[in-house]
């Protein structure tokens, strides 16, 4: 296999410039490697007079992404525009159809269509690579699609979104709010002007959906996800967990159980000792248990330029070799609609913080009301609340609880049971326990 491997790419943001900065430099490396000279003969993108810092003069200019994927000029079409419908799908369907295979850093299209698009490629027998989708460089799909391949896996969790990571980091460090640590992050170019799709975990839960779908050969599956995000994590809810031995992470998490597979994204305590409260700041990490292997973490860069363009070039290098692995690591047909397990059914222990009022019989209630649906407390913490001059209570009592094992049901049972006996003053605060 001699003959050039032509490139068309859509998108020259910071990724995009990227990805044709390490084409340029790795050229020699990556003709040695897959036995072909990779050239970008297209690209596209919303405005051809800026300045990417990247020469684009051997490239024809496309101002229609999908007329580039449509082009005879070109026989790979890599999508790095964003956005799960308009251009971002109708390009790589129309790529798809025209039998070229496509790389994409894409997870919103793929949490949303990506069976369709597994299905057509599978049709016209080429690629669909998506490396870059999910924690930037970190080699993850490839990990779980071949590397583990003769593993059984039970359950895959990770830290998928850096700015959620930098936010908790850093809030935990310099003891800043939530709302100066997001400010920093916007300023820093960690997160968008509009930070929702970050902060309240819908970034988490799009590549979560993937790494289900690889783990354990079901079908892509974004709606069961059960979401939250970290608006509501406070500096009290840190130096808790902190004094109690563990940390704050927003994971993603897939689990294999008897009745279905449970995938939830949510504010979770880890034990300090783990792998993964070790990992500050932007980084994103990923852990695997599996039989074989028993426990696996990567850790690596979730996001920037290089790291994402590391994994999309990675992907470019396989079609140029001619690989053709199945988008899900299993034929479409094979992938399995795995029965959804309900939050509800979730088992764990649990951190809750609740501002209680400060009269006789508080405590007892709130414990009568654990203790009614069998919820037996590892440990309580309580702040005494303020005094007046008159000796008359102040502010509510601070009392934080740790559970042992029980279901999510009899955690939202409890509280409701005892929120409605009027002796809590805010809406608790719930954590779970994600333990090794």
């Amino acid at each position: 296999m001699s003959t050039s491997l032509r490139v068309g790419i859509a998108g020259l943001g910071t990724v995009g410039a990227s990805v044709v900065r390490l084409l340029v430099r790795q050229d020699a490396a990556l003709q040695a490697r897959t036995g072909r000279k990779i050239v970008v003969t297209g690209v596209s993108a919303r405005d051809p007079g800026r300045d990417r810092g990247v020469d684009l003069s051997g490239a024809r200019w496309f101002e229609d992404p999908v007329a580039l994927a449509a082009s005879p000029d070109i026989d790979l079409f890599v999508e790095l525009m964003g956005g799960d419908e308009g251009a971002a799908r109708a390009a790589v369907e129309t790529a798809l159809a025209a039998g070229k295979s496509v790389v994409t850093a894409n997870k919103a299209l793929l949490a949303k269509h990506g069976m369709a698009l597994a299905r057509l490629a599978e049709r016209k027998g080429v690629a669909l690579a998506f490396e870059a989708s999910v924690a930037g460089g970190i080699p993850i799909v490839k990990t779980l699609r071949e590397g583990l391949a003769g593993n059984e896996i039970s359950r895959v969790y990770g830290i998928l979104n850096g700015t959620c990571n930098y936010i908790l980091s850093r809030m935990e460090r310099e003891g800043l709010s939530f709302e100066a640590c997001l400010a920093d992050a916007q300023r820093l170019g960690y997160a968008e002007a509009d930070p929702t799709f970050d902060i309240d975990g819908f970034d988490t839960a799009h590549k979560l959906a993937i790494l289900t779908s690889l783990a354990f050969g079901s079908s892509v599956d974004a709606e069961a996800i059960h979401i939250e995000g970290v608006r509501a994590i406070t500096l009290d809810d840190l130096r808790s967990a902190d004094e109690l031995g563990y940390r704050i992470k927003l994971l993603g998490v897939a689990q294999r159980t008897a009745d279905g597979i449970e995938q939830r994204v949510h504010p979770t305590m880890v034990p300090k000792s783990s792998a993964i409260a070790q990992v500050m700041g932007v980084t994103n990490a990923v852990t695997i248990d599996a039989d074989a292997v028993k426990e696996l973490t990567l850790v690596g860069p979730g996001a920037g330029g290089e790291a994402t363009a590391s994994a999309v070039v990675a992907d470019i290098a396989d079609v140029a070799r001619g690989i053709r692995s199945a988008p899900f690591g299993l034929p479409t047909a094979t992938l399995e609609v795995a029965a959804r397990r309900p939050m509800q059914r979730h088992e764990g222990g649990y951190y809750i913080r609740l501002a209680v009022h400060d009269r006789p019989g508080a405590a007892a209630n709130i414990a009568m009301r654990m203790a009614e649906r069998n919820i037996s407390l590892e440990s309580i913490m309580q702040k005494s609340a303020g005094r007046g001059a008159s000796g008359a209570s102040g502010a509510p009592v601070q009392v934080v609880l740790l559970t042992y094992a029980t279901t999510e049901a009899k955690i939202r049972e409890a509280l409701e049971a005892a929120v409605g006996d009027g002796y809590i003053a805010e809406k608790p605060q719930v954590i779970r326990i994600e333990r090794e």
